[in-house]
């Protein structure tokens, strides 16, 4: 309504068009409400109208269900339906599942009052906001048809009987046919903006927008470990095999080939070769290693402290395999704290302990360093919280100065069965 064009837009329209449908449901729903009702009482005295008591009760959800999709008329945010998909079919499950729904139960609120209040409300809207700035822009055409020129009635409450009034009164028709089209929105929004807080509220919507970015953040967790994985087996299977034939043939040409430049010059591409089939391995290894998918994080985690420039001790008690993407996020944030630790703390000693309980895999990472570490000047902890927090973990650090320094991660998880 903030536009300038709105009066030139659609919206105006819009707005009529859904408190009109508004009126004409809510008549219906009060007539089918109170005919049934009034049957299923009559009737359940002799308990043949107990279904149509029943009826009653669920009479909110095909009103609600109305009331959804006439929301499309101004409100560009789609509605979903608050109920839940019983959990077994036919219609015993149905109506078992809808009667214990409180959803149910607050679209039958909802119904009641739009079929007792909402609809005169809508009705009285459109006629004060329409009819009547309409009836005074036609006062000219009333004057010259029905009064015969002389007098016109304007609202049945006022008498023109000159032609600059007639004009007059018409002209202040049409400025108020303008005012009232954003009177029409305002009524229109509220009513919008009511009945999605009482058939779908935002709580609901939100809740399941939530489960809705979890679970698809669960599948890019998923689906960029794939990936991972699948560069890593193009690079081993591909890339690093040329490398070595081709390392093994430029070692067969040096041995082939008399002292000289010629000589000096494939010595010098073997040794190449062998620092780029050297950087390949270490590259691959750092995408995605092999021990970690054959033997799981236990091994993997082993095999980085063999590899640490600083003497680390492993203490990990895990009861099996656990999820592809909480291993490879386990073992990356030990490599990067073991990394860190050889950069920065000055340390003699770390020690790498974790277990697995109620859940959740707990891993600490501790050093006898200087301490005195801080997340937020760039030594990579922030891209080790981001990593843990999309697994919905916790990385939590405590360095003092002085030391020493532990950094704690929890990842939620179950082990599982990677045989099957």
């Amino acid at each position: 309504m903030s536009r300038p064009d709105f009066l030139l837009s659609a919206w105006p329209w819009r707005s009529a068009g859904y408190l009109v449908t508004g009126a004409v449901t809510g008549a219906a729903a009060l007539v089918a409400i109170v005919t049934v009702a009034a049957v299923g009482g009559i009737l359940a005295l002799v308990l043949v109208g107990l279904p149509l008591l029943i009826v009653t009760a669920l009479a909110g959800i095909p009103v609600a269900w109305a009331e959804r999709r006439r929301l499309r008329l101004i409100d560009l945010d789609p509605v979903s339906g608050p109920h839940r998909t019983p959990a077994a079919p036919g219609p015993r499950a149905w109506l078992t599942t809808r009667l214990r729904e409180r959803a149910t139960w607050r679209e039958l609120g909802f119904a009641l009052l739009f079929a007792g209040l909402l609809w005169p409300v809508d009705a009285l809207a459109v006629v004060v906001a329409s009819l009547f700035p309409l009836s005074m822009a036609v006062t000219p055409l009333l004057m010259a048809t029905a009064g015969d020129g002389r007098e016109a009635k304007v609202l049945k409450q006022w008498t023109v009987t000159t032609w600059p009034a007639a004009f007059g009164v018409a002209v202040l028709g049409i400025v108020l046919l303008g005012l009232c089209a954003y009177v029409l929105g305002v009524a229109a929004g509220a009513r919008a903006e009511l009945t999605r807080l009482l058939i779908a509220s935002r709580e609901e919507d939100l809740g399941a927008k939530v489960v809705e970015l979890a679970r698809s953040r669960v599948r890019l967790v998923d689906a960029f470990e794939a990936e991972r994985r699948r560069i890593e087996r193009d690079l081993h299977d591909g890339a690093q095999q040329r490398l070595v034939a081709l390392t093994m043939t430029l070692g067969l040409a040096r041995l082939d080939a008399p002292p000289g430049p010629l000589a000096d010059q494939l010595a010098k591409a073997h040794e190449e070769a062998g620092e780029a089939l050297a950087e390949l391995r270490e590259l691959i290894h750092g995408i995605h290693p092999k021990v970690i998918e054959d033997y799981g994080l236990r091994a993997a985690v082993s095999d980085a402290a063999d590899r640490s420039a600083v003497p680390v001790d492993v203490d990990l008690v895990l009861p099996g395999r656990l999820p592809r993407a909480v291993e490879s996020a386990a073992y990356f944030v030990v490599c990067e704290a073991l990394a860190n630790i050889a950069r920065h703390s000055g340390a003699n000693r770390a020690e790498v302990t974790g277990h697995h309980r109620e859940g959740r895999l707990f891993l600490d990472v501790r050093d006898d360093g200087r301490g005195g570490a801080d997340a937020t000047a760039g030594s990579g902890l922030t891209g080790l919280a981001d990593r843990v927090s999309v697994l919905d973990g916790r990385l939590s650090l405590s360095s003092p100065p002085g030391g020493p320094t532990v950094l704690r991660v929890e990842l939620p998880c179950e082990w599982t069965d990677r045989s099957a």
